[in-house]
């Protein structure tokens, strides 16, 4: 059962980094839309070629654009902790990209966003890929009972998720805990160690993989026409179909603004969009030519088009905070012929930064970043300010007046200033984890990548530099954005710099403020 809360009274806007709780509404709702492998420059309002996305560039337009934001990751477990509990991810262990059978990787014993939220009086739910465990034991659950664990464990009132992610097994929805649409006839069977009797995979059967082939991985149980990550058995009619995904859960988050309308609401929609496997409803194949890839942009597109439709309708658009992200950063062919190298065609999915998702360059964490709230905020503007997600749990607290029990969100930071656009200081640095768990340091100014020893390349798929060296690599990010030219052996003081920032931000235990 959830821990109990001891912080439950509604507090009045205390005063904020940069924002006086004079100047502030009423609570606003709010909704964090958080993409899935998006890149830095797969979207049309920041630069990309072929692809439109008229409803995220509206968004932009009345809000403010974000040139240096980063995720905490590269990878998308590990970025969705740290977002959901101001917590960096290498401090607990296990929290590498998760199974589908993960137990929860975020214990109920944490405080949560979700708990945050919820303890100031907010109606909470998450919708779409969740990525980080459910039940207790991993590979113990049992996918036809009720989970002993969930998302009601960590302060989310309602959920309608993927246990994981849609390349991962099980492939169905669980809603409040439990199987939805479960199928009776069908019971549901996951393994990630062999495979059932009887079952076809994609390695020995491929000739069943009508919907994706696979280039790399991605052959174990097929479900759908396409091959996953696992061994599973049964679902029946609850197995979802890839195709209706973003429509469904897309659906249900919209009968959650509407049950809530009269309340203040905190909303985690997670999309799948545009990780593998990519597999958009045929209403939006063909309208990028850049394949499954730039069709699911554009899908994902429609999707925050719906959620704003819905908000305008019901006269809530004003006073909700939007937040628009992605987890981590773009990657191409991650496991699906879907062609999306070869159609390209001038698209740089990572925008102007080397390396995607994985990487310790910064293509891995540089994501892009919108925050939209009419009543707070003046359209129109385009931030260079250094910021990262991992203090969007601090600054969403400050917003509503939350209070944070000992221990939790150590490493979450107060900047909303930075986020409404009240104060353009740089976070003094960020810090960045590759796939590896390799750590960087960014400042605005520089970035310093540890040592890790290990390929250059990725070598089990992705063309994907690693930003491996055995030796620190630093970049003066303002005169070299590409991370071309390593100049560590020409400032060894900054080099002991951040070797020393490093290691107290790796020891650090509790809250500290800048």
């Amino acid at each position: 059962m959830k821990k109990a809360l001891s912080i439950l009274s509604l507090l009045p806007f205390a005063n904020t980094n940069g924002v006086l709780a004079s100047e502030l509404p009423k609570r606003p709702n709010v909704i964090i839309i958080y993409a899935d492998d998006l890149g830095y420059g797969d979207l049309e309002c920041y630069g990309a070629k072929n692809v439109k996305t008229p409803n995220v560039n509206k968004l932009a337009k009345n809000g403010i654009r974000f040139t240096h934001a980063h995720a905490v990751a590269a990878t998308s477990t590990p970025s969705r902790y740290s977002l959901l509990t101001g917590e960096y991810a290498w401090r607990k262990p296990d929290t590498d990209v998760a199974a589908g059978n993960a137990a929860m990787i975020i214990r109920p014993t944490q405080f949560t966003m979700a708990d945050m939220f919820k303890s100031q009086g907010y109606a909470t739910g998450a919708f779409g890929k969740w990525h980080l465990g459910l039940g207790d034991i991993t590979g113990e659950q049992d996918w036809n009972a009720p989970l002993p664990a969930s998302l009601g464990d960590l302060g989310f009132d309602y959920h309608y998720i993927m246990a994981a992610t849609a390349d991962r097994v099980p492939c169905v929805f669980i809603e409040n805990g439990q199987v939805a649409n479960y199928d009776v006839s069908a019971p549901i069977e996951v393994s990630y160690t062999g495979n059932f009797e009887g079952e076809p995979t994609g390695r020995d059967n491929p000739e069943l993989l009508y919907n994706l082939k696979s280039s790399h991985g991605h052959n174990m149980a097929i479900v759908n026409g396409i091959g996953r990550i696992g061994y599973m058995k049964g679902g029946g009619k609850a197995l979802w179909k890839d195709e209706n995904i973003a429509d469904s859960i897309t659906a249900h988050a919209i009968d959650f603004i509407k049950a809530h309308q009269n309340e203040p609401f905190f909303m985690y929609f997670a999309t799948n969009d545009v990780h593998v496997p990519r597999f958009p409803h045929k209403r939006f194949r063909g309208t990028t030519g850049m394949g499954h890839r730039g069709d699911a942009i554009v899908q994902f597109d429609w999707c925050v088009g719906e959620l704003m439709k819905t908000l305008k309708k019901l006269k809530l658009d004003k006073n909700t905070l939007v937040i628009l992200s992605s987890d981590n950063g773009a990657v191409i062919d991650d496991g699906y012929a879907d062609q999306a190298e070869e159609l390209l065609d001038g698209h740089q999915p990572s925008g102007p930064w080397r390396g995607g998702k994985y990487s310790a360059f910064e293509g891995g964490t540089a994501i892009p970043a919108i925050v939209h709230w009419p009543e707070q905020i003046k359209g129109g503007k385009v931030s260079d300010v250094l910021i990262s997600q991992i203090d969007w749990m601090a600054s969403l607290g400050s917003l509503i007046g939350a209070k944070f029990p000992k221990g939790s969100a150590i490493d979450s930071q107060n900047r909303l200033g930075n986020l409404l656009g009240t104060d353009d200081s740089h976070r003094p640095w960020v810090v960045e984890q590759a796939a590896n768990k390799t750590l960087s340091i960014r400042t605005i100014d520089w970035k310093f990548i540890e040592p890790h020893n290990g390929p250059k390349i990725i070598p089990w798929g992705p063309k994907i530099e690693t930003g491996n060296h055995p030796t620190p690599q630093l970049y003066h990010m303002k005169d070299d954005a590409a991370e071309q030219h390593n100049i560590a052996t020409q400032y060894p003081e900054k080099i002991s710099e951040f070797t020393t920032l490093l290691r107290n931000i790796r020891n650090q235990t509790e809250q500290t403020p800048f």
